[in-house]
This record gives structure tokens, C-alpha cells and sequence, in this order.
């Protein structure tokens, strides 16, 4: 999902991966970085310890770049009906 956003919108998307108890030094928590596994747009943390779906990190990105947000996905019913 992330990279193919990086790609939409051209920007560089960065993944940190370590072992769990590198997330538990003091050292880390002197960072002031979220527990992971984390999302941040930036310096917004948009999510901590859980995922994220796809619709809020598209709208934390263009928040991010000052664009307007993605356009609103229609539901099966209004897809149905029309309305």
C-alpha cells in the first residue's frame, strides 16, 4: 500500500525495521517516536501500535502536501442506486 502512495503522490517513503526490543531502550524513548509499529506522515503520528487503513494514510498524505484529499470511495449501495 505505501509504496504504491509514494508512487501516486512522489514521495519518498522511508520503513525503519528492528527488533522489538531495540523499541524498548531508553535510548529509543529519548527519540520521542512512536511505539511501534507506528505510522507518521511527517511529524504527525497517525497510528501506534496497529494498522492503518488505506483512506486515512492517503488523507494524512495530501493533508501533508496541501492538497485536497483523494476522492471519496462510493458504497456498494450508492453504487447501486445511484444516489
Amino acid at each position: 500500500m505505501m509504496p504504491r502512495l509514494g508512487e501516486r503522490y512522489k514521495i519518498d517513503i522511508e520503513t525503519i525495521e528492528k527488533p522489538k526490543d531495540e523499541y524498548l531502550t531508553d535510548e529509543y524513548f529519548e527519540l520521542d517516536l512512536p511505539v511501534a509499529p507506528a505510522v507518521m506522515v511527517g511529524d504527525e503520528i497517525l497510528v501506534e501500535s496497529t494498522d492503518v487503513s488505506e483512506d486515512k494514510l492517503e488523507d494524512a498524505i495530501c493533508r501533508h502536501l496541501g492538497l485536497a484529499g483523494p476522492p471519496k470511495k462510493k458504497s456498494i449501495f450508492s453504487r447501486i442506486t445511484g444516489k
